[in-house]
């Protein structure tokens, strides 16, 4: 497994080392050891597989709050995507930055997301399948999100969207949700 940094903290693209011969090849998907000589969280506690319809198909942004937090690895079997994160973890360095790269059948990168980051993903063709493996149970009483469209991020989809479900249009905006500590004077 080959594993490139991206401009967010500890989220990586993960391509895969072929191991090539007249049948075709073979390769590891995932290793517990790779991942922890990266410090990089390897459990996985469940695995989901996203089927959609049409291109321009929206999910996101979606994050569990403690103490149900997930790591991601997700990785485009079918068709194609744009899969977006978004560092919501106040004491990173790349703090409310974002990333966003093409994950398809043919290229057959994944991307490592770390807990408290942001996730999802545009479809960029019809009958797309994306496959995860999470690192923890999904918790609905912990999952949250921020719209897709939300200015403090900035995010530039690459087609316009054509399906999305009511709950990630509701979404709240960044700024509409954030702590804000007052000042002594």
């Amino acid at each position: 497994m080959i594993f490139t940094e991206t401009k967010i903290k500890e989220a990586f693209i993960v391509d895969l080392e072929l191991h090539q011969d007249i049948r075709g090849f073979f390769t590891r998907t995932f290793c517990v050891q790779e991942f922890q000589n990266r410090g990089l969280k390897p459990t996985i506690a469940q695995c989901n597989l996203s089927f959609n319809y049409k291109k321009g198909t929206l999910r996101g942004m979606h994050y569990q709050m403690p103490p149900s937090q997930e790591t991601k690895l997700v990785r485009c079997i079918r068709g194609a995507i744009y899969d977006v994160i978004i560092d919501l973890r106040p004491d990173s360095p790349s703090y409310l930055s974002h990333i966003g790269i093409e994950l398809t059948a043919e290229n057959r990168l994944a991307l490592y997301i770390p807990d408290k980051c942001a996730h999802g993903f545009q479809t960029l063709t019809d009958e797309t399948e994306v496959a995860y493996q999470m690192g923890d149970l999904y918790a609905p009483e912990y999952a949250t999100g921020y719209r897709y469209d939300d200015p403090a991020f900035g995010i530039e989809w690459p087609l316009p969207v054509t399906e999305i479900s009511e709950k990630d249009r509701a979404w709240s905006l960044f700024e509409s949700t954030k702590i804000v500590t007052p000042t002594v004077t």
